[in-house]
C-alpha cells in the first residue's frame, strides 16, 4: 500500500478568495496547496477592467503569509457591455489570463453576466484570436428549465454553437456536472476542456437533504444524480488531459449558508488535495493523480509546469467543524469527517 505521495506542485484553476477581511482568512488555505490559482472576477462590483484586476491581484499577494510565492492569475468578468480592446490590453500585458463567462444571474454575484452571449461575437473573435481561454459557468437561467438540467440544457442551446462559431477558442466549461458534460468535453477538439471539484466527486444530491436540508452540501452548479456523480469521477481519473482540478472553493460565512435563502457555495480550500486523493485512491488511480493535479490545466493554458513538489502521507486527519470566527466563520468541506492522507508542510 502507497504510504507517501509525491507530485509535481499543483495549480487550482477555479478559485473564490472574495475580498476585504474573508480574503484575508481564507487565501492562504489555497497558497498552501497550490503554486498558481485562476480567481475568480464576481466581486461586488466586478472585475471588469483591468485597473480593478490589479488592484484587486495587489490585495490578494497582500493577504498571503510572509515567503509565499503562490502566484494569483486574475480574470475578466465578461458583461454585455464588455470591450474586447480593454480585454486584449489585459491578456496582453499580463493581468489577466482569462475571461469568466457567467449567464446573468447564473451564481453568486452573477447579476452583471451576460444576456446574450451572441452579443458577445466581437468579444470572442478577440480571444480566439489572441489565444485567450474563455472561462464558461454552463448553466442556463430560464425559469422553465428543471433545476438539475441547467447544464444539460446550456450544452444543448448554447456550447454547442459556440464551438462550432469560434472552432480555435480555447474554452474551459467550469466545474462540470453531468455525464452529458463529460461526453460533450471528451467529443469536443482540443480546444475545450474542463474543470472538475472535488464536491462533485463525492456528493450526489442525495447529500442535500440527508437527515434534513444540508445547506453546507449546496452549491452551483448543483449536485447532480448518482449516475452523473460516477461520470465525473471516471472522467478525472481518466487521465485525459481534457479534465483538470478546479475547486470551486467559495467560502461563505456560516450564517450566510444557514439562512432562509442560503448562499450556494463549499468551502473545500483547506483539504482540497486530501479530499482529491481519497476518490483517485477509491478508483485505483493514484498513479493518475499527478497529471489531473498538476499538468493538465497548466498545458491547456499554455503556461510552463511547476518545479518542485509536494507531498501527501497517509495520516488520518480529522478536518474541523468551522475554521475561523466571526465575520469569517465558514464551515468547510468534510467538516468532522476523517480524511486518510494529509499534506506534508
Amino acid at each position: 500500500m502507497t504510504e507517501r505521495l509525491t507530485i509535481r506542485r499543483p495549480d487550482d484553476w477555479h478559485v473564490h478568495l472574495r475580498d476585504g477581511a474573508m480574503l484575508s482568512a481564507v487565501a492562504r488555505y489555497t497558497a498552501r496547496q497550490f503554486a498558481r490559482a485562476i480567481i475568480m472576477p464576481n466581486l461586488s462590483p466586478p472585475v471588469t477592467d483591468v485597473a480593478a484586476a490589479a488592484a484587486y491581484r495587489d490585495r490578494i499577494l497582500a493577504a498571503l503569509p510572509a515567503g509565499s510565492d503562490f502566484t494569483p492569475l486574475m480574470t475578466c468578468y465578461l458583461t454585455d457591455a464588455a470591450d474586447a480592446q480593454e480585454i486584449a490590453r489585459g491578456f496582453e500585458t499580463g493581468v489577466w489570463a482569462a475571461c469568466k463567462l457567467y449567464p446573468a444571474n447564473a451564481t453568486t454575484n452573477s447579476a452583471h453576466g451576460v444576456t446574450d452571449i451572441r452579443a458577445l461575437g466581437p468579444v470572442l473573435e478577440t480571444l480566439q484570436r489572441i489565444g485567450m481561454p474563455l472561462l464558461i459557468h454552463g448553466e442556463v437561467t430560464d425559469p422553465e428549465v428543471d433545476f438539475f438540467d441547467r447544464e444539460k440544457v446550456f450544452i444543448d442551446r448554447t456550447l454547442g454553437h459556440l464551438v462550432r462559431d469560434f472552432p480555435a477558442l480555447k474554452i474551459v466549461l467550469e466545474h462540470i456536472t453531468t455525464a452529458e458534460a463529460v461526453d460533450f468535453v471528451t467529443a469536443a477538439g482540443p480546444t475545450v476542456a474542463a474543470t472538475i471539484t472535488p464536491q462533485h466527486l463525492h456528493l450526489n444530491r442525495n447529500a442535500l437533504f440527508a437527515g434534513g436540508l444540508q445547506p453546507h452540501a449546496f452549491c452551483l452548479p448543483v449536485v447532480k444524480r448518482e449516475r452523473h456523480r460516477l461520470a465525473v469521477r471516471a472522467a478525472a481519473v481518466s487521465g485525459s488531459a481534457k479534465f483538470f482540478l478546479g475547486t470551486d472553493t467559495a467560502p461563505h460565512v456560516r450564517e450566510r449558508k444557514e439562512m432562509a435563502c442560503g448562499c450556494a457555495g463549499i468551502f473545500n480550500a483547506p483539504y482540497a488535495l486530501e479530499s482529491y486523493l481519497a476518490v483517485f485512491e477509491e478508483e485505483g488511480a493514484l498513479e493518475r493523480f499527478e497529471g489531473f493535479a498538476s499538468e493538465h490545466g497548466a498545458r491547456f493554458y499554455g503556461l510552463p509546469l511547476n518545479e518542485g513538489t509536494v507531498t501527501l502521507e497517509r495520516r488520518a486527519v480529522t478536518v474541523p467543524d468551522l475554521l475561523g470566527a466571526g465575520e469569517t466563520a465558514v464551515v468547510p468541506f468534510h467538516a468532522g469527517q476523517t480524511l486518510a492522507w494529509q499534506l506534508v508542510d
